[in-house]
C-alpha cells in the first residue's frame, strides 16, 4: 500500500505546510478542515480537500498515517469558543483515533507546550508533568490537549497502536494568521509594525518564549511521523533560545523600520512567565536541531506579510 495520509486541520498554519511537504514526498494527501479558524484557503493542487469537522468525519478509505492538527490555537479564540475547543480535543481525538485504528495507521497528535502550563522547570523536558489551572479561563485548551494525550496513550497501550505525540513550542512563519483574535504574538507584532500601529504587550514584557520557524517544525515533524521505532513517544519540538517579549518587539521594530509605539496592557490570566523547550530527546531520537535563527525567520515572515499572500 502506498503512503496515504489523512490530516485533520490541514488547511491551518501547521497543517497546510505539513500537507504540502507530504505531497512533495510522494504521499497521497487528504485534508479535513471545517475552515473555522482560517481566513484563506491553503490547500495545494493535488491534495484532496473535504470540509468537515474532526468530531464527525468518517470514510471507508485506508490510510497509512493519520494526523490530528485540528484546534483553535490562539488564546483569544479558544477563550471565546471553549466548548468547540474542548470538543475537537476530546470527541475529535477519539474519532480520529478510531479511523487510524480501523486502518492500522500510524497516528500522530499535535499537542502543545501549553500542557506544561506555567512550568517551574526551564527548559522544560517531556518528563515534566505540568502546572496547569484545570478550571481557569485557558483550561479548555490546556486540559483539552492533556486529555487528548491521555486518550491517545490509552489507545496505544490497550490496542497496541502506533501513536506519536508532539508538543510544538511557538511555531511561526508564512500563512500564520495575524488578524483580530486569531493573531499570535509574532504575526500581531509584525502586522502592527508594518502599519505603524501600536504594538500591544500584555504584562510587563519580561515574559519569555522560544520561537521555532515553520520549516524547522516541518522537518522535525516529518521525521517524527515517518521514522520507525517511535511508537508511544512524546516529543518536544521547539527552539532552545529564549527571548523576552520586549526584546521581540524591539527586534521586529528594527527589522520593519517601523514607527510603531509599544503600549502595555494588563497581563493575561494564567499566561506563563517563561517557555522554552528541552529538545534533548528530539536530538537523540530524530536528530533534530533548529536550523533557522530568529532574525532569519522573522525576516522571512515579514517578507511574506509584505507580499500580502
Amino acid at each position: 500500500m502506498s503512503n496515504n495520509i489523512l490530516i485533520f486541520g490541514g488547511n491551518g498554519f501547521l497543517g497546510s505546510h505539513l500537507a504540502e511537504f507530504c505531497l512533495k514526498n510522494g504521499f497521497k494527501v487528504t485534508v479535513i478542515d471545517d475552515l473555522s479558524t482560517m481566513d484563506r484557503i491553503n490547500i495545494q493542487n493535488g491534495v484532496k480537500f473535504i470540509r468537515a469537522k474532526v468530531e464527525t468525519y468518517n470514510d471507508e478509505e485506508e490510510y497509512t498515517h493519520v494526523v490530528h492538527l485540528a484546534a483553535r490555537p490562539s488564546p483569544e479564540d479558544y477563550i471565546d469558543h471553549p466548548l468547540d475547543t474542548l470538543s475537537s480535543n476530546s470527541w475529535g481525538t477519539q474519532n480520529a483515533m478510531e479511523i487510524a485504528r480501523r486502518s492500522g495507521a500510524t497516528f500522530m497528535y499535535t499537542s502543545s507546550s501549553e500542557v506544561y502550563g506555567n512550568a517551574s522547570v526551564i527548559p522544560t523536558p517531556e518528563t515534566y508533568y505540568g502546572y496547569v489551572n484545570p478550571n481557569g479561563i485557558r483550561s479548555c485548551y490546556d486540559e483539552g490537549k492533556r486529555f487528548s494525550e491521555a486518550l491517545i496513550m490509552s489507545y496505544h497501550r490497550y490496542y497496541k497502536m502506533d501513536t506519536r505525540i508532539q508538543r510544538p513550542f511557538n511555531v511561526y512563519g508564512p500563512r500564520i494568521r495575524e488578524d483580530g483574535q486569531y493573531g499570535r504574538v509574532i504575526p500581531r507584532f509584525v502586522k502592527a509594525a508594518l502599519n505603524d500601529e501600536d504594538i500591544i504587550i500584555f504584562g510587563d514584557g519580561k515574559q519569555t518564549r522560544s520561537f521555532l520557524y515553520i520549516d524547522d517544525w516541518v522537518s522535525a515533524t516529518w521525521k517524527f511521523l515517518t521514522m520507525r521505532g517511535l511508537s508511544g513517544t512524546v516529543l518536544n519540538i521547539g527552539a532552545t533560545k529564549e527571548i523576552s517579549i520586549n526584546d521581540l518587539a524591539a527586534r521586529i521594530l528594527e527589522l520593519t523600520r517601523s514607527k510603531s509605539k509599544i503600549v502595555y496592557k494588563p497581563s493575561r490570566v494564567d499566561d506563563p512567565t517563561r517557555r522554552s523547550a528541552d529538545i534533548s530527546l528530539a536530538r537523540k531520537l530524530i536528530g533534530f536541531e533548529p536550523a533557522i535563527d530568529l532574525d532569519k525567520g522573522l525576516s522571512k515572515t515579514i517578507s511574506w506579510f509584505k507580499g500580502g499572500k
